[in-house]
């Protein structure tokens, strides 16, 4: 909204139409003083020469010094509305659901928001500072050149301008495709680099260097051979624009010339003529150069409105309520769901899981139980059924609200480049720091952060490399005890982690969830046993039910998953026996 701004731009555009006024002006007080000089006696000439002069001279300071003035004026404008565009197509990029930003790569969606504010600018400047006072001051010219020496002139003015014009706008809408070409392999090339590096570890794991080197390569040979493709282009538009513009200087020159050597023009006339085409000349370089910025930047701008017209797959409904005073109890009705391109999801889930207890989902994997978690956090909407929050659709509650209650921790936290104190208090920014020492706590973490040498303002690094598996785990735990959240989820949290840090951390599970609605998604069937309920998926659907005792009686799936974790377990022990008794 620039509406507050409005007054200084009327001001700014009123400045730059007094600055082409003068400009156009300048050259007439030029070529009086040239005509004064050149004819009658000095002491009679002096005080109009210097007259003439003086306001040549005031006239070209105010044309070239008033734009200066009116720039310091627009540049809060400018910059304000590079940033409300660029905040506005970020908080479109949040706003998008879960499967916009699983397909989009994060480089290149950072790239467009940037070339987007800039485009906006350029766009802003050159339209309101450039084209339009540019067309004010040819047509000012125009009526000047005719109204003081002949129509003639302005003739050849207005044919050379046209010709530039037609010039210009032709060749810069066939480079609008070049750039289009350019501007896609530079985000290619952008969004290549930004994988390779945020995956280093992965890249450095497969000894890849060699193979992300030429990939990048590769994509730097297609961005280089776009680039020069538009720099020939380019050359090519400015030496047609420069052949344009000294025909019209000669074609005016001549005819000047010739008029003032058959004495129906005075001599300074030539120069009059001489120093408006040159005023002329700079403003129209300006509207060629200013045509082609713009197209670019509308170029550039396709992508952000594009990205600005999405509509989230998931929305709140237009009656959505706010979800309050919640206790956590979570109901699926007959709940169907699948993928984007996934023939399997899942089918008919039931189950109700009354506030404060403990649900656990197992089962082979692609089995749908982490898709489960997201159908409760809203991520997706369900194809059939429903999905209930304290006996309330999430359909009928606002996203934002409902995600207040939830609490999740993954099996790969993903932590921001910042300290540990900031990466916790994401959970309730405004937590205090006993707050802050309680969650740590809880989550068996506080005697490892003060031990740091740097303590709470130790930095995690990229996506928390820095860190452990186990100190992730329990700094997303921490940060999700810090939330309060009335459930809480556990997606296969220690699957990734070895005996000693699984214990740390499923103590710290145990203490996070007495008191809450805990749903856990798990491998390891031993952090599960004491669960009110277990639901065993196969093939996306419930294949058995019933917590650890009875499913074990059953001799079904799950007796022969806990059977195989066993023997496996004990296999595991046994090894460092068998390897004693060998010596």
């Amino acid at each position: 909204n620039l509406s507050r701004w409005r007054f200084r731009m009327i001001i700014a555009l009123a400045i730059t139409v007094c600055a082409k006024g003068f400009s156009v002006v300048a050259p007439l007080y030029l070529g009086e003083a040239i005509t004064r000089a050149s004819t009658g006696e000095a002491e009679a000439v002096l005080v109009p020469l210097l007259s003439a002069l003086s306001f040549f001279v005031v006239a070209r300071f105010l044309a070239s010094g008033l734009p200066q003035a009116r720039d310091a004026i627009f540049a809060p404008v400018s910059q304000d509305a590079q940033r409300e565009l660029a905040v506005s197509a970020f908080s479109k990029s949040q706003a998008l659901s879960l499967g916009f930003h699983q397909t989009r790569r994060s480089g290149a969606l950072q790239r467009i928001i940037e070339r987007g504010g800039t485009a906006m600018d350029v766009i802003l400047r050159f339209l309101v500072f450039n084209i339009a006072p540019t067309i004010i001051e040819l047509a000012l010219a125009s009526i000047v050149l005719a109204a003081t020496y002949s129509w003639v002139l302005s003739v050849i003015a207005i044919v050379t301008i046209i010709v530039y014009m037609a010039f210009t706008f032709i060749v810069s809408e066939w480079r609008a495709k070049q750039r289009r070409t350019l501007n896609k392999a530079d985000t290619e090339l952008r969004a290549r680099a930004m994988d390779s590096l945020t995956n280093f570890e992965t890249v450095k794991s497969f000894a890849a260097e060699g193979r992300e080197t030429d990939s990048y390569n590769s994509a730097y040979k297609t961005y280089a051979e776009q680039y020069v493709e538009t720099s020939r282009s380019l050359g090519l538009l400015n030496a047609g624009q420069e052949l344009i513009m000294n025909l019209g200087l000669f074609a005016m020159l001549g005819w000047t010339g010739w008029k003032v050597a058959n004495q129906e023009l005075e001599v300074g006339a030539l120069a009059a003529v001489f120093a408006m085409l040159l005023n002329l000349y700079r403003p129209l370089n300006i509207l060629g150069w200013g045509w082609r910025e713009i197209r670019q930047g509308v170029i550039d701008l396709e992508k952000v409105f594009g990205l600005m017209s999405m509509k989230p797959e998931v929305a709140d409904a237009d009656d959505a309520s706010e979800l309050s005073d919640a206790t956590g109890a979570i109901e699926f009705r007959d709940v169907s769901f699948s993928h984007d391109g996934r023939v399997i999801g899942i089918e008919n889930i039931s189950f109700n899981l009354p506030s404060g207890k403990q649900l656990a989902i197992v089962g082979p994997s692609g089995a749908g139980k982490s898709t489960l978690l997201k159908l409760i956090f809203r991520f997706y909407d369900v194809n059939e059924g429903a999905v209930l929050f304290d006996g309330q659709d999430v359909r009928d509650l606002t996203q934002e609200s409902l995600r207040k209650h939830l609490g999740i921790v993954p099996q790969d936290v993903v932590l921001f480049n910042d300290t540990i104190r900031q990466n916790i208090l994401y959970g309730r920014p405004e937590a205090t720091q006993s707050e802050l020492e309680y969650a740590a706590q809880s989550a068996q973490l506080l005697e490892f952060i003060e031990a740091l040498p740097d303590g709470w303002e130790t930095r995690v690094g990229e996506r928390g490399l820095k860190l452990s598996g186990g100190e992730k785990q329990r700094v997303g735990l921490a940060r999700v005890i810090l939330k309060n959240p009335e459930v809480l989820l556990l997606d296969e949290a220690t699957s990734a982690l070895d005996s000693q840090t699984e214990t740390l951390v499923q103590r710290a599970i145990h203490e996070a969830s007495k008191g809450r609605t805990t749903v856990t998604v798990a491998h390891r069937l031993s952090t599960i046993m004491h669960a009110d309920q277990i639901i065993v998926l196969s093939d996306g659907k419930v294949a058995e039910r019933g917590d650890h005792e009875s499913l074990l009686s059953e001799n079904g799936l799950y007796a022969d998953m806990w059977a195989k974790q066993v023997s496996r377990r004990e296999l595991t022990e046994a090894e460092p026996a068998v390897a004693k008794g060998q010596e």
